[in-house]
């Protein structure tokens, strides 16, 4: 199976991370890349970390917030 473009620099790929989201071209899970910015790294300083360009950066924040769009999650009680 070939890898999946899961947004624009995001993709999937079986033969990769066990088939997490990762920058495209790149071992980098976007899990990663969005908890050292958590963390309170900079987006330059996670580009730097893990030898990904900004847009990289910015790619995986994207995907983050558009997964977490698309979350059905309500409160109850």
């Amino acid at each position: 199976m070939a890898a999946t473009e899961l947004a624009p620099g995001i993709i999937v790929d079986p033969t990769i991370r066990l088939g997490r989201p990762v920058i495209r071209g790149t071992r980098v899970p976007v899990d990663i890349v969005v908890g050292q910015l958590a963390a309170g790294l900079s987006v330059e300083q996670v580009a730097e970390e893990y030898g990904i360009s900004r847009e990289d950066v910015l790619a995986a924040l994207a995907y983050a917030a558009r997964v977490l769009a698309a979350e059905q999650v309500r409160a109850v009680g």
